[in-house]
């Protein structure tokens, strides 16, 4: 050493490097190179160990090794290190050593590499990686070996050969350096030494095992990576020399060692079935199943044919399992139980591949070898769940195997289909179907694949009898539920596979006798236990019954031919104790239709009503509901899952990952929901009690917390992305929730209770997240099932999102709000989602018709200023035109929703000039309807209303001018017709009368006729007919108007009266009250036609008496009288339409004339109303005249009204030149009042003593008097009602006893009736057929006297035997009216008077002369009783038959 170095530490150690430098520094510069070589030389003469000048002339700073290391082996190769001048002088001292020690420079330089090797990787018995001292004294070592070998001077060959005897288990990362740093390839490792192979093995294991229990630094995956690569390469790279010898055995190794290891990690996933993420040594060779680790080194092709091996080996590793093992044991390989580890490698090995392309392999594997079932099962699951569009891929593969399988007998294709099938539908409807929706399809038709011939149905039924002794129940019930198609000349064959499967059942313990009823068992699930079963019976029977109002034939067969099961099973649970309701519910009359078809016992129902009366006290003790709570609780479990589910979300999880968390969630709610796992046929309606519901506490939490889950779901996707860019992951979450049917049940329960009464109180974030789920239903309406409302709400079943639609009601400022926020995020999310597609059909899937309907409605009724840009189905406005919006101008619409500062009228107005939402009305379901307005607006109260009254009516005549009267009618309007829009408003208005009284008791739900906007409405209806009177007189056109609202009324009765019921009639009635509420707010004018003919204009009232004498006659009540103000309303017509003609005073008098002939209902009612009537007419006919007497006619009811009043006080003068009928109807009205019996006898008596004309006055006012003791029976009037009016008759008869006049108002039919034949036209029909109870009401109560005259009357004994039989037939049909009295007597007991009619009849028999009956009048009266009342005819026979009639009678 120099004294130029003497000022350093004596301990720091300098490199050559440093040396030369600063000897260079301080002696004199040598001439050239070679003097400075050779004084370099003669100093490692001084110091001559070899090991460390390896370490001198290496690179003094290895930092970057293990980076330049991963540049690649092909860099490595090309980039040969330079020799440096230490190289150098390391080469000439080897030559020199080499030389004294007389052996090659090669040999020495590798024996020093190998010392130093040797003495780096000196390692413990457990190590197996580098310590970072090690990994950078290698690094220097080895870029020192690399320059001898650049020289020339290094032996790799030889090098290995040494290495491997003195290293007998050498470091797999030291290998991996020397492949890396291209001093010796792997490959050539390999095929050098035969216990390289096992030595390869243990250590690829070792470094699993130690990256899964150490946090490593990224070594031990590039290691492993570089291994796979060569091992992959060497083994399905295609070369020119791979024939060669040397190659083949290469590739027989490497494909060992890759075989070997996948084996290790398949057995290790056997040894132990559930691995947790990073706590196995198998987890880190599976992640080398990655395109991307070995992308770059291996070619496309190659990789592929490795992953296929690998896959192919997979699903041929140990094929231990028998098929019948894979039968048996099926149900516990589906997705959710899998190892989530084997899932993974089935999801690597098939990334590349197309799911065609799979499921070819998964074919030609299952064809050619022998198989381990549980992996070829559980890869067919894996790639379902992970592939949404591998469903169909899969049926055709199913189609192929059946029929490949029928066309040359084959079994192994049989049993393939029907396991890879099972195994599609353990995974749930929303991936695969069911089972035995498989089973049907496939084999339920005539045209299935064995309908062809026997032989094939042979080998069907043969091989499913082969798979009896191997199949689980719920199987073999399928089987059983829904056979194989069968024709009917071979029933033998299936009758011997029925009976083989039942007789399995009964060894397994599986009764047949607790078979549900209604079952559809599917081997997707558990099978039900039969109380379960028995509970879903019940409801479906339950359904039936509510539905059909009878019990269903498949209950009565059961109660007999499964008498034990109907006993133990089906009873029990139709009888179960509940709190029984006020109102009989469908279930209450179904068990009381048991008990009286005598199908429940009757001790077992008394029991059933005791304990039904304990759980209603003990409710009313304590509403407590205790739950239990499980150490493995459920619930606890999909919470997790849930937030692993979000969490997939949040981190850009993928669609296949997103779709495995979600077959585990679906599987935790088959755990909580165990009665149904996937939806069943048979039970395709849902019902949805609005008022109250009563599920488990568990299963409102479970629900809560699904809901609650999605909507955060939501909201952190959309914080990321809008929803047309956001992965697909909510459609799959709401299928999954439609597979589970009582989940379902309670979760749409919940979402009405939400919707419909906590609407006001929801968050912005709860509003968006429940709306886009009910879009997510519609997009899914096609695998839900019918909804049916408990009320019925609804006509029938409906879909689920307009089950939900119906849960928001616009009936009020608070609701119409909410309506509006919810609708405009529903619809806002709809289309947003929806815009990534590019069919029509496509962007209606996720926009639901219902809440678009209701926009329409409620954003031009709470913001004015949209009606100003109305939407038009025919074309865009304006600013469609110019509102085209690109993606970021829809990203924005939804930005907008989202917003917490934007306000709901800024989101709707921007929703309404939206185009896509605009251009939806083009569609007939997106169309809001002039009627459907009407409907949604009649609904809305006004004194709750968002609008006040003038807002209302200026809204509403918007509405109907200007929107919908010229709007075409395909698009709803009314096409300009302004008789369009009277007929929509009228048919709103029946209609809303129509339901809210059918369903007065649902007042939660109906709004009161009285507090709706049924008033303006009627207001905007007069305003038209106004209009359209006004419009019709100035074109004169009155002539045609006239009938308009007539003809609207006998359309709708002739629609309500086709049925000949009591609710039919009631319907009617009904029918008619709405309208006479109607037609009383229009002009009268508009009810009578003025006609012109002949130069002269004339009234013509045809119309209004037909529908008087047709419809308005069978509503009126009390029967036979018109309402006042519909009376008044009637002549107010005639009146006002009179004066458009040349002689009103004439006209009137034709008219009334008229009506006297053709409507006497409506001549009685102005008799009787005539007192109250007179003076409005009055007045309105002089107003209408300037003061001209009244018409004659006019006067003649007002003489009539004058004369009863003179009588009513005694005073006598002289009879009314006027129709009997009239007189009669103006002396009722006064004896109605009349409190003094007396005094309508005195007048009976002056009556009595008129000429034989104005007898048919006593005989029309008998028949009122008739009807009124009819009106007794049918109304609650009491005793004393019906007291007087039978003495009024019998008054009236004992006036009328010597005529027999007063037997036609008895006759049938009502041409018998003669002079009286008005009558039949007056009454209501049912009072016609009620005549013959008030014949024999009236007539066993006459005095004896009395009734000896009436029964002398010629005809009576006629009258009274057709009454009898006609009385006789009323009672055997159940037509008599049972008495509406709070203490009824025997006068009004129905079974009282048939016996008093009897007494009498026989009487009158007796008394009556045989002369004065022919023997045809004999014969025909015979004839009407020998078949009611044998007695009676026999006493016809033996009273009136004795005597020989005379040729004269029996001519007659």
């Amino acid at each position: 050493m120099s004294l130029g170095a003497s000022n350093m530490c004596p301990t720091q150690k300098r490199t050559l490097s440093c040396l030369l430098a600063g000897r260079v520094g301080k002696r004199p510069k040598q001439e050239n190179a070679q003097e400075l070589q050779e004084a370099a030389v003669q100093l490692l003469n001084r110091h001559q160990n070899l090991s460390d000048l390896f370490l001198e002339v290496g690179s003094p700073n290895p930092c970057n090794f293990i980076r330049k290391e991963n540049s690649g082996q092909k860099n490595a190769a090309s980039e040969r290190p330079s020799p440096t001048i230490g190289g150098s002088l390391l080469v000439n001292e080897l030559r020199r050593k080499a030389g004294e020690l007389g052996v090659p420079v090669a040999a020495l330089s590798v024996k020093m590499v190998v010392e130093r090797l040797l003495d780096l990787t000196k390692r413990d018995r457990e190590q197996v990686m580098l310590n970072s001292t090690q990994r950078v004294q290698l690094s220097v070592l080895f870029q020192s070996t690399r320059e001898l070998l650049s020289l020339e001077a290094f032996c790799s060959k030889l090098f290995w050969q040494e290495y491997w005897r003195d290293q007998k288990q050498p470091m797999l990362e030291v290998v991996h350096h020397l492949h890396t740093q291209n001093i010796l390839s792997l490959e050539y490792m390999l095929e050098s030494e035969n216990g390289v192979r096992s030595w390869l093995m243990s250590e690829l294991r070792a470094l699993c095992g130690r990256t899964a229990t150490e946090e490593g630094d990224g070594v031990p995956q590039q290691v492993l990576s570089t291994v796979v690569t060569v091992l992959v390469r060497a083994v399905f790279e295609e070369t020119q020399d791979s024939a060669a010898a040397p190659c083949r055995r290469l590739s027989q190794v490497c494909r060992s060692v890759l075989d070997d290891m996948l084996s290790w990690v398949l057995d290790t996933l056997d040894s132990k079935q559930t691995l947790q993420s990073g706590e196995t040594a198998a987890e880190l060779w599976v992640q080398m199943f990655d395109a991307s680790l070995c992308g770059v080194s291996v070619s496309p092709d190659a990789l592929r044919r490795f992953f296929t091996h690998s896959l192919t080996h997979t699903l041929t590793y140990r094929p231990r399992l028998k098929v019948s093992d894979a039968i048996a044991m099926q149900r516990e390989w589906g997705f959710a139980k899998t190892c989530r580890l084997l899932s993974s490698l089935f999801r690597k090995l098939s990334v590349i591949f197309k799911v065609d392309e799979l499921l070819s392999h998964l074919q030609q594997v299952l064809e050619t070898h022998e198989v381990n079932w549980q992996h070829v099962l559980s890869c067919l699951s894996t790639l379902l769940v992970y592939n949404p569009n591998a469903q169909p891929s899969l049926k055709e593969l199913l189609s192929r195997l059946l029929s490949s399988a029928f066309e040359g007998y084959d079994l192994e294709n049989m049993i393939t289909a029907f396991l890879l099938a099972r195994q599609g539908a353990l995974e749930g409807p929303g991936v695969f179907p069911s089972y035995s929706e498989w089973f049907k399809m496939s084999f339920g038709g005539a045209s299935s694949y064995h309908g062809n011939s026997k032989k094939s149905l042979v080998f069907l039924l043969k091989f499913l009898s082969d798979l009896v002794p191997f199949d689980p129940p719920q199987y073999l019930k399928v089987h059983i539920l829904h056979p194989p198609y069968v024709a009917v000349k071979h029933r033998a064959l299936l009758q011997e596979y029925v009976s083989l499967t039942k007789t399995r059942l009964a060894d397994l313990k599986v009764s047949i006798e607790e078979m549900g009823l209604y079952e559809d068992i599917s081997g997707a699930g558990a099978s039900v236990q039969p109380q379960c079963q028995a509970r879903q019976d019940v409801e479906k029977a339950i359904s039936l019954f509510g539905s059909t109002g009878r019990i269903s034939a498949t209950v009565m067969e059961a109660s007999i031919f499964r008498r034990p099961y109907f006993l133990t099973r089906f009873l029990p649970a139709l009888l179960s104790p509940r709190v029984l309701p006020v109102k009989p519910d469908d279930r209450m009359n179904f068990i009381d239709s048991l008990k009286k078809a005598e199908k429940i016992p009757a001790a077992q129902h008394s029991s059933y009503i005791e304990s039904c009366q304990r759980e209603r006290q003990r409710q009313q003790d304590s509403k407590g509901v205790s739950v239990g709570n499980d150490d493995d609780n459920p619930q606890e479990v999909l919470q997790v899952q849930l937030q692993e589910h979000r969490a997939l979300l949040t981190e850009g999880g993928s669609d296949g990952e997103v779709s495995a968390q979600l077959a585990r969630i679906s599987h935790t709610l088959s755990i909580v929901f165990p009665e149904r796992a996937e939806e069943l046929v048979g039970q395709a309606v849902i019902k949805l009690h609005v008022d109250e519901s009563t599920f488990p506490e568990l299963h409102n939490k479970v629900v809560n917390m699904i809901l609650r889950s999605f909507c955060q779901s939501l909201l952190d996707a959309s914080r990321i992305s809008p929803p047309n860019k956001q992965s697909p992951w909510a459609s799959p979450f709401v299928n999954i929730l439609l597979g589970h049917r009582q989940l379902l049940t309670a979760l749409l329960h919940r979402m009405w209770d939400l919707l419909h009464n906590q609407g006001a109180s929801l968050s912005a974030a709860h509003v968006l997240g429940l709306a886009a789920f009910v879009v997510h239903l519609h997009a899914s309406q096609a695998q839900c099932p019918q909804v049916q409302l408990c009320p019925p709400l609804l006509p029938g079943p409906v879909s689920v999102p307009e089950a939900l639609t119906t849960a928001l009601p616009c009936t009020t400022q608070t609701n119409m709000l909410f309506c509006v926020r919810f609708c405009v995020a529903a619809v806002c999310y709809g289309l947003c989602r929806s815009e990534s597609l590019c069919e029509q059909p496509q962007q209606q899937q996720y926009n639901p018709c219902g809440l678009y309907k209701k926009l329409l409605y409620l954003i031009p009724r709470l913001m004015p200023d949209v009606r100003r840009l109305p939407i038009e189905a025919s074309g865009e406005s304006e600013y469609v035109g110019a509102d085209k919006q690109g993606e970021e101008e829809n990203c924005g619409l939804w930005k907008n929703v989202t917003d917490t500062n934007t306000t709901w009228r800024k989101s709707a107005w921007a929703l309404w000039k939206h185009a896509p939402f605009r251009l939806l009305v083009k569609f007939p379901e997106y169309q809001f309807s002039f009627s459907e307005w009407l409907a949604a607006e009649l609904r809305v109260q006004r004194s709750e209303d968002a609008l006040s009254d003038p807002d209302r009516q200026e809204y509403q005549q918007w509405a109907c001018q200007q929107l919908y009267l010229p709007s075409p009618v395909d698009q709803g309007g009314c096409a300009g017709d302004i008789r369009k829009v009277c007929s929509h408003i009228f048919n709103a208005v029946m209609d809303q009368q129509t339901v809210c009284a059918q369903t007065q008791e649902n007042t939660d739900h109906r709004p009161s006729v009285a507090g709706t906007c049924l008033p303006d409405i009627l207001s905007r209806l007069q305003e038209i007919v106004y209009e359209m009177e006004l419009t019709s007189r100035s074109q004169r056109t009155q002539d045609k108007n006239g009938h308009f609202l007539l003809d609207l009324i006998s359309h709708r009765c002739s629609v309500t009266s086709d049925l000949q019921s009591i609710s039919s009639e009631l319907s009617l009635q009904q029918t008619l009250h709405t309208w006479n509420r109607v037609i009383l707010a229009l002009p009268a004018v508009m009810l009578v036609t003025v006609k012109t003919g002949g130069g002269k204009r004339t009234l013509d009232c045809e119309t209004l008496m037909e529908h008087i004498n047709q419809y308005q006659r069978k509503g009126c009540s009390p029967a036979g009288l018109l309402p006042y103000h519909l009376t008044a309303h009637f002549l107010k017509a005639v009146l006002m339409a009179s004066v458009s003609c040349d002689c009103p005073s004439g006209e009137v008098n034709k008219a009334m004339s008229l009506i006297s002939l053709q409507c006497p209902l409506l001549l009685v009612s102005a008799g009787h109303w005539w007192g109250r009537l007179s003076p409005v007419l009055v007045s309105l006919w002089h107003r209408l005249t300037d003061g001209q007497p009244l018409p004659q006619q006019l006067q003649v009811l007002a003489d009539c009204h004058l004369w009863v009043c003179s009588s009513k006080n005694g005073v006598s003068c002289p009879v009314p030149s006027a129709p009997p009928l009239l007189l009669a109807a103006c002396l009722h009205c006064v004896w109605e009042g009349q409190g003094s019996g007396q005094v309508i006898r005195t007048s009976l008596e002056m009556l009595g003593q008129l000429t034989e004309q104005h007898r048919q006055l006593l005989v029309f006012l008998l028949f009122l008097c008739v009807t009124d003791l009819l009106t007794t029976f049918l109304t609650p009037q009491g005793v004393k009602g019906l007291q007087r009016a039978q003495e009024l008759c019998k008054d009236i008869l004992t006036v009328l006893v010597d005529s027999a006049d007063w037997l036609l108002l008895f006759k049938s039919p009502c041409s018998e009736k003669g002079l009286y034949q008005p009558v039949a036209v007056v009454t209501s029909d049912e009072y016609t057929r009620l005549m013959p109870l008030a014949f024999y009401s009236l007539v066993p109560h006459l005095n004896s006297e009395v009734l000896e005259k009436t029964v002398k009357a010629p005809g009576f004994l006629h009258t009274a035997v057709l009454c009898y039989s006609s009385l006789i037939k009323l009672f055997m049909d159940g037509q008599t009216p049972c008495p509406v009295t709070e203490h009824p007597t025997d006068q009004m007991d129905p079974s009282h008077i048939l016996t008093r009619a009897q007494q009498v009849l026989l009487k009158t028999i007796s008394l009556t002369s045989p002369t004065s009956v022919s023997q045809y009048q004999l014969n025909q009266l015979e004839a009407l009783c020998v078949d009611l009342d044998p007695e009676v005819a026999a006493a016809l026979v033996s009273h009136l038959s004795s005597f020989s009639l005379s040729p004269e009678l029996d001519f007659l």
